[in-house]
């Protein structure tokens, strides 16, 4: 597809590479030319130097002939006017990346006259992500599949945790519950486990399942912790107050720690039952005048990544059970992961992949498309949900007689809201929600799953 971002900031930048990655022609348009050339070197695409909204450098990008415009700028008004333009030009889709909460609450009402086929709101899909993430503390990170039936949850194995040194076949016959290893991802590579793969201490496991099921495994194994009651954050930002406004409905209590005077009256304003503190959260005499030691979770939400990383490994010292990073640099990921931290958060990856999912689910070819894409690993592997469907190849065969393309693994079914963890004996039907992992890439249909297509029609019968 022709896709023309407007923003070469850390979003564009990333959102350009997983596109170009993808095999799609992409067109970035900035004007602060030092920053477009640099990424325009290293992905080596094309660039246009200006004003995303002007219609000549509009024109100059071909966006009447773009299947989609991505308009991620650094001010609202200019996503938006660039979406108004672009379609009034002739583009066929608009993304338009506001962060302003008085416009998000409005879009619903000027998505049509905007032309926008999508809105996005970094900092509240970044506070979701975090809400999910104290609920299930005993996660790394939790993805969200089939609107919410199905879990991926991610978790890094202690050299004593009872996994280590076990077949997963060995894993199955100790555990009943109905959860499936669907990924590990060991010294910065992902496998695609089978019966005989033995975990180590330090591998990073994937598991597929209910929530339910996957808390019941937790506890089994002794690695449960209960939902936070009393969360601290440094940071009185967008995010911060998402964040709390959703974790207040959740009965759990909240401290904002915000150094600026005004922030702190507008947070009081609009979060009456939290707890709002004016003092610097960087300081660690004030985290501990603050009782950082009763916190059940510590999170780090300032505009520095350096102050965030070290408030964090403070946090760490402290014994706080959680600790969520937010960072702005991918650079300071690998950095996270040495230094122990538990979970970390990045805006710009949340809505790059926000963005991938939806240019992925353009591309479906016979109805089979994609719900649901989540990429992990630095990218290297990827959960994605399809709709099965009467034309999709394979549907009412057995599972085991399949030929899949190597490094993928049909991780889950979802049918009539009943989820399920399949073996060999399973089928897909039409409506199941097939939930694939892999570390192939591109997968655009339910049908590209398959290695080779059938000599023979499909039996296409219930039996």
């Amino acid at each position: 597809m022709k896709i023309v971002i407007v923003g070469s900031g850390n979003v564009g930048y990333h959102l350009a590479a997983l596109l170009v990655e993808e095999g799609h022609d992409i067109v970035v348009i900035d004007n602060h030319n030092e920053t477009l050339e640099k990424l325009v070197e290293v992905l080596d695409i094309k660039g246009v130097h200006g004003n995303g909204s002007y219609l000549d450098v509009q024109m100059e990008a071909d966006v009447p002939h773009a299947d989609l415009v991505i308009a991620v700028a650094q001010r609202d008004e200019i996503n938006m006017l660039c979406c108004l333009l672009a379609k009034k030009l002739g583009a066929k889709h608009t993304i338009a990346r506001v962060r302003n909460l008085e416009y998000s609450r409005q879009l619903h009402l000027l998505s049509d006259e905007l032309g926008l086929s999508m809105a996005i709101n970094p900092e509240l899909a970044a506070a979701s992500e975090i809400a999910r993430i104290l609920k299930f503390p005993s996660a790394l990170k939790i993805d969200t599949l089939a609107k919410g039936l199905v879990e991926l949850v991610h978790f890094k194995l202690a050299k004593d945790n009872p996994l280590v040194e076990n077949s997963l076949q060995e894993i199955s016959g100790k555990f009943s519950h109905k959860i499936l290893i669907s990924a590990v991802e060991r010294n910065g590579e992902v496998d695609m486990p089978t019966g005989s793969y033995v975990l180590q201490a330090g591998d990073k496991v994937h598991i597929v399942g209910k929530l339910e099921d996957i808390t019941k495994f937790f506890k089994s194994l002794g690695l449960f912790i209960p939902k936070s009651k009393y969360v601290m954050i440094v940071g009185g930002g967008q995010i911060a107050f998402y964040l709390a406004q959703q974790i207040l409905t959740m009965g759990m209590k909240v401290k904002i720690i915000e150094n600026d005077r005004k922030r702190c009256m507008e947070l009081c304003e609009f979060l009456p039952t939290a707890t709002i503190i004016n003092s610097d959260g960087t300081d660690q005499d004030v985290l501990m005048e603050e009782k950082l030691e009763g916190a059940d979770s510590f999170i780090a939400l300032t505009e520095s990544d350096e102050a965030n990383l070290i408030i964090s490994m403070f946090a760490k010292s402290k014994g706080v059970a959680k600790v969520i990073t937010k960072i702005n640099r991918s650079k300071y990921m690998n950095v996270m992961q040495q230094m122990e931290i538990d979970s970390f958060i990045s805006q710009q990856l949340i809505t790059s992949n926000t963005i991938a999912r939806y240019v992925r689910a353009m591309q479906n070819t016979e109805g089979s498309s994609v719900e649901t894409l989540y990429k992990f690993v630095d990218d290297k592997a990827e959960a994605i949900e399809f709709i099965a469907t009467g034309n999709t190849r394979h549907i009412y065969e057995h599972l085991k007689d399949l030929k899949l393309k190597k490094n993928l693994l049909i991780a889950a079914l979802v049918r009539k809201n009943n989820v399920i963890i399949p073996d060999g004996n399973d089928k897909i039907i039409p409506g199941d929600n097939v939930i694939v992992v892999t570390t192939n890439k591109k997968l655009n249909d339910l049908d590209d799953i398959f290695a080779v297509r059938a000599n023979k029609a499909a039996a296409k019968t219930k039996d």
